[in-house]
C-alpha cells in the first residue's frame, strides 16, 4: 500500500494560531460560498475533520475521510474505498502538500467522481510571500514542512486526468506574520492583491469538473452508384411524388 501521510492534526494545530487562523478564515469563506452552488447527493472532504468545509453544501450525505482520528471514514487517501463514479463532490483542503503521492490522490478522486462531478482543491502557493518564507526559512514546522505545488503543475495534472478547471481564486496576500496585530494591519492587502497582484496570494483554490466526452456516431460512406443498382426501381408515381415533395421542400 502506498505511504499516505496526511498530517491534518498538526495542520489543524497551526490553524489555531493567529497565522493559521488568518488563512482558515479565508478558506472557510471560499468553501462555504462555492459548495452551496454545487448540487448532488454525496460529498466527501479529504482530511481536516476538525473543520467542516462542507457545512454550506446542500447535499444530503456529507462526510470527511482520512487516516487520522475524527474522520467518519478511516482510509489511506491514495486508495479510496468507494465505488467508481459514486461521489458528486470532493474537497481536498491541503492534503496534496502533505502526501508523498499527490498525483495518485487526484487519480483516485477522478475514479470515484461522477461524470460532471466537482473537485475543489486548496493549496499553498509557492509563488508568493508564503512560498518565499518556506524556501528561505526553517521547514521543521507546519505548514512549511509541506511540499507546495505550483498552480500550473496542478492544472497539468488535472488536465491529464480529464478535468476542466471552471473556477478558483487566490487569497491570503498579507505576509506570513505570526502576530495578529501585524496581520490586521495588512488587511488592506487583500483587496489590493486581488486587483494588482492576483496570482501572488499565499493560498490558491481550484474548482475543476470531471468531463467525460460522449460517443460520436461514425456514419458510413455510401456508394451511391452501388445503392442505385441494388435498390429496386421505384414506380413512376412514386418518383413523381418524390420530385413534388422535393420541390415543396425547397
Amino acid at each position: 500500500m502506498p505511504n499516505c501521510k496526511l498530517t491534518a492534526q498538526s495542520l489543524s494545530d497551526w490553524f489555531a494560531t493567529p497565522q493559521g487562523g488568518y488563512v482558515l478564515a479565508r478558506e472557510q469563506a471560499y468553501f462555504d460560498r462555492t459548495v452551496s452552488d454545487i448540487f448532488g447527493y454525496n460529498a466527501l472532504q479529504l482530511g481536516l475533520p476538525e473543520h467542516n468545509f462542507l457545512g454550506g453544501s446542500r447535499m444530503p450525505l456529507r462526510f470527511s475521510a482520512g487516516n487520522q482520528a475524527g474522520n467518519a471514514v478511516r482510509l489511506c487517501c491514495t486508495e479510496l474505498p468507494f465505488a467508481s463514479a459514486s461521489l458528486d463532490l470532493v474537497l481536498i483542503p491541503h492534503a496534496l502538500e502533505f502526501s508523498e503521492h499527490p498525483h495518485q490522490i487526484i487519480r483516485e478522486v477522478e475514479r470515484v467522481l461522477m461524470p460532471e462531478g466537482s473537485l475543489i482543491i486548496s493549496g499553498f502557493n509557492p509563488r508568493s510571500l508564503w512560498g518565499l518564507r518556506r524556501a528561505l526559512g526553517p521547514k521543521q514546522s507546519y505548514p512549511w514542512s509541506g511540499h507546495f505545488i505550483a498552480l500550473p503543475r496542478l492544472k497539468d495534472w488535472l488536465a491529464l486526468l480529464g478535468f476542466e478547471v471552471v473556477g478558483g481564486r487566490f487569497a491570503a496576500y498579507a505576509p506570513p506574520f505570526r502576530q495578529a496585530k501585524w496581520l490586521e494591519r495588512c488587511a488592506f492587502m487583500e483587496a489590493a492583491g486581488d486587483r494588482w497582484w492576483a496570482v501572488s496570494g499565499g493560498v490558491y483554490f481550484v474548482h475543476a469538473v470531471k468531463r467525460v466526452h460522449g460517443m460520436h456516431l461514425i456514419k458510413p460512406q455510401w456508394n451511391e452508384r452501388l445503392v442505385d443498382k441494388l435498390l429496386p426501381v421505384a414506380p413512376k408515381l412514386n418518383n413523381k411524388i418524390t420530385q413534388r415533395d422535393r420541390i415543396d421542400a425547397q
